[in-house]
């Protein structure tokens, strides 16, 4: 009789995720070259640069006024509602859905986790370190100034830098850090600059945002980037923990599908002469091995012997000891008077010589 495994849904993804990646063998993770290190450096001095600027009021903080009263979304009217519908490309939540489905895709595709968890890596360092920077400096954005020239720090906003900005950079910048290939990774790399550009601008022009948000924006996203690969040692041992956490799941859902083995177990038997043994008791119940007691050892002050574990089967082998001893009534064999006759002339002795 033939009978086919019948498999869960996540059984079933477990089972196409086994199939052998198409993941590039020659690809490997991004290192922290030289050049990388040089962008890194030169991008957190530009970050520093604009930070003080921005505390000494200086002539950028001038700037975002002049902007600010020119009002951009006054001047050109016409392309506000696609603008509107462009700036949901710097939005956290629809972004990170929309990349993190490709990404998820490739995973499958690649039998991999590496996508998805440099993904969160890198959306957790953008809050941690953007959130971080908002809230300790507290800047108002242009809709909400109150002081004409004021650099509007620490007044208890939360737009500096600008997080449309910085998510779009790394959101989208993350799909060229994890391209499979040299010329996708350029490609991927010019569109996510293009989106990023462009919602850093919209946001200047909407009037959400000063000019210094924006660039601040742009340069923290970058830094998030270029120190990925910092933290490539933290994503490899984080896949290796979750793929062995899917083995050790996977084996105990195989464990529990299985039919029961045949129950094993010692089981304490007491001997004929008082002493307990060990016997090993299975579904097909053995039958006991008596264990000769040894000399000068009593049986008057031994323990009950205890119940069998399993019931026997068929009748049991009950060893000389353990029998009902049963006190015979009678003789069980018929008189013969002739043999005891005999018995008695044989045992009279003979007289005379």
């Amino acid at each position: 009789m033939r009978t086919d495994q019948i498999l869960t849904r996540l059984e079933r993804v477990f089972a196409r995720l086994d199939r052998e990646p198409e993941r590039p063998a020659h690809l490997q993770t991004p290192q922290m070259s030289r050049h990388r290190v040089v962008l890194l450096g030169s991008t957190l001095v530009f970050y520093l640069a604009i930070v003080v600027a921005v505390l000494t009021t200086s002539w950028l903080v001038r700037l975002d006024w002049q902007i600010m009263f020119f009002r951009p979304y006054e001047q050109w009217p016409q392309v506000h509602a696609f603008l509107d519908y462009l700036v949901v490309l710097g939005q956290r939540g629809p972004t990170a859905v929309m990349v993190a489905a490709w990404l998820g895709w490739r995973c499958w595709r690649q039998h991999t986790l590496r996508p998805l968890i440099t993904l969160g890596v890198a959306l957790l360092l953008l809050n941690v370190t953007v959130g971080s920077v908002k809230l300790g400096l507290g800047r108002l954005g242009p809709h909400y100034a109150t002081e004409i020239g004021s650099a509007e720090l620490f007044a208890g906003g939360d737009i500096f830098p600008s997080g449309h900005t910085a998510n779009a950079v790394v959101t989208w910048g993350i799909l060229a850090y994890l391209a499979s290939t040299v010329v996708t990774r350029r490609v991927l790399s010019v569109v996510s600059a293009v989106v990023s550009l462009s919602v850093g601008a919209t946001t200047v022009y909407l009037g959400t945002h000063w000019v210094s948000d924006v660039l601040l924006g742009w340069s923290a996203g970058l830094l998030i980037l270029l120190a990925l690969p910092w933290f490539e040692p933290l994503i490899a041992r984080t896949e290796a923990y979750v793929f062995d956490l899917r083995e050790l799941l996977r084996r105990r859902a195989e464990t529990g599908r299985m039919p029961a083995p045949v129950v094993s177990a010692l089981t304490p038997l007491l001997s004929a002469g008082g002493k307990w043994q060990l016997r090993r008791v299975d579904e097909a119940v053995a039958e006991p091995v008596p264990v000769p007691a040894a000399a000068g050892v009593g049986t008057a002050h031994s323990p009950a012997p205890r119940p069998a574990a399993h019931p026997v089967v068929g009748r049991p082998h009950l060893i000389r000891s353990e029998r009902t001893p049963v006190t015979p009534v009678g003789s069980r064999r018929p008189a013969h008077t002739e043999r005891a006759a005999a018995r008695g002339a044989a045992a009279r002795p003979i007289a005379g010589g």
